[in-house]
């Protein structure tokens, strides 16, 4: 397959400068390198190594530029060979340097970059930490063990086997890189690449260690404490310094970067600070108001239901939400608080008694629990004939309400309403008393 120019290959136009190189390789291989789980492609991350080590040499560009991919020929690096598996989880910065020395002059440790035998930081890790939700509220405080690089005991770091001996590598003369001649068309030029003898450690074992095989590292289980602050939330990043791999040469630690997951609620929902529950509460509860417990974080607390609530009321428990991690950003409140979505529920079935209690209530509220027909809307009102002796009683009726009072000497018209208000009273305290939640009914 013929090879795509390399201006296409890193998006850039002919007569780039060498900052536009630079700055587009680096965005690029972020996106393209295998540990990249959402966007890695190896193959064409090579393909981009391969362009940028030609564009970032001012040598190997005017070549390049005058005679194209014949004017490189065997000057670049078969990154075909080269295992990206071991970068897996290292700083993208530490890449480039390993890569092209100090961060992208071409290969070996030439421009600038750190000499071979330089100690090196370890690389950094990561570590998957699942939380129940009552920890990211109020903090933990949890144990972990992570697989680490750190130095051979048997070989105490050095990848001999004890009672070896360890002698200069006769190729680089200790120096760990190598100049090598690479000829070009009508022009030779060299490049410094890493001693292909001794890896760059100056050094060559006699006898390698057997626990480590001469790496001088094995990686080992590690028990480390993290500390979870209060108001924690989910995919918060926590950094654990040189607790990652050992470093070589006798380098420091790379960190550790802890990612929190925390478990979802089977009754809160968090939105930041503020905590939501949903609460049912019955008809009774809903018409007359009264107090009940609801569940927070920190157990049931008394809520007092005002009367006369809607479906989706809101209440607002305040300061019972989760902790703010930064106090004085808040103007000194320590904790949200916690919204009741107030749920009237409606009774499914119906108990003969409960039924004509309800019936009873609508007639007295005047509420029509059925749309009337044609027939009864146009249905004459019933006339009945008045016997005399039925005239007479309603006259001496009518002069009894006239004058405003009855035989006894009482109110006809208070009476009646005194009995209208007594009746409407009783069936709201039966319907009232065979919906009120029973106690400890929300625990």
């Amino acid at each position: 397959m013929a090879k795509r120019d390399y201006y296409e290959v890193l998006g850039l136009a002919r007569g780039a400068s060498g900052d536009e190189i630079k700055k587009s390789f680096r965005n690029r291989a972020r996106q393209l390198h295998p540990d990249n789980k959402e966007s890695g492609d190896e193959a064409a991350f090579k393909e981009l190594a391969e362009a940028y080590e030609v564009l970032s040499d001012e040598q190997k560009k005017a070549a390049y530029d005058r005679y194209g991919h014949e004017g490189v020929k065997g000057s670049t690096r078969d990154f075909d060979n080269v295992d990206f598996s071991s970068f897996a989880g290292v700083n993208f910065e530490d890449i480039l340097e390993q890569l092209f020395g100090g961060g992208g002059r071409g290969f070996g440790f030439g421009g600038g970059g750190a000499a071979p035998n330089a100690a090196r930081q370890g690389a950094h890790l990561k570590y998957d930490l699942e939380l129940d939700f009552l920890d990211a509220v109020f903090g933990v405080e949890k144990k972990i063990t992570v697989r680490r690089l750190e130095d051979c005991t048997t070989c105490e770091g050095s990848g001999a086997a004890p009672g070896s001996n360890t002698k200069t590598c006769a190729t680089c003369s200790g120096q760990g890189q190598v100049r090598q001649v690479v000829n070009m068309l009508f022009m030779q030029t060299y490049q410094v690449i890493i001693c292909p003898d001794c890896s760059g450690a100056g050094k060559k074992i006699e006898k390698p260690c057997k626990d480590c095989r001469g790496a001088g590292q094995t990686r080992k289980p590690k028990e480390l404490d993290v500390k979870v602050p209060a108001g924690i939330e989910n995919g918060t990043r926590l950094r654990l310094t040189q607790a990652g791999d050992k470093g070589t040469k006798g380098g420091p630690y790379g960190d550790l970067f802890v990612i929190l997951h925390v478990k979802e609620h089977a009754t809160f929902i968090r939105e930041a600070q503020t905590i939501h529950v949903k609460q049912p509460i019955g008809f009774a509860m809903a018409a007359l108001g009264g107090e009940l417990l609801v569940p927070t974080v920190e157990g049931n607390k008394p809520l007092k239901v005002p009367a006369g609530v809607q479906f989706g009321h809101q209440m607002v428990m305040k300061g019972l939400g989760v902790p703010y991690l930064s106090v004085n950003s808040h103007r000194g409140s320590q904790r949200g608080d916690q919204i009741v979505h107030l749920i009237v529920e409606t009774p499914a079935k119906l108990s003969g008694e409960e039924k004509k209690l309800f019936e009873r209530l609508a007639e007295l509220r005047n509420e029509k629990l059925a749309v009337p027909t044609a027939k009864e809307e146009e249905k004459p009102k019933e006339t009945s004939s008045v016997t005399n002796a039925d005239a007479a009683t309603a006259s001496s009726d009518k002069h009894k309400a006239a004058s405003g009072k009855d035989n006894k000497g009482g109110s006809n018209a208070k009476n009646s309403g005194n009995n209208k208000k007594k009746d409407e009273g009783s069936v709201l305290d039966k319907i009232v008393d065979v919906f009120r939640p029973k106690e400890n009914s929300s625990d």
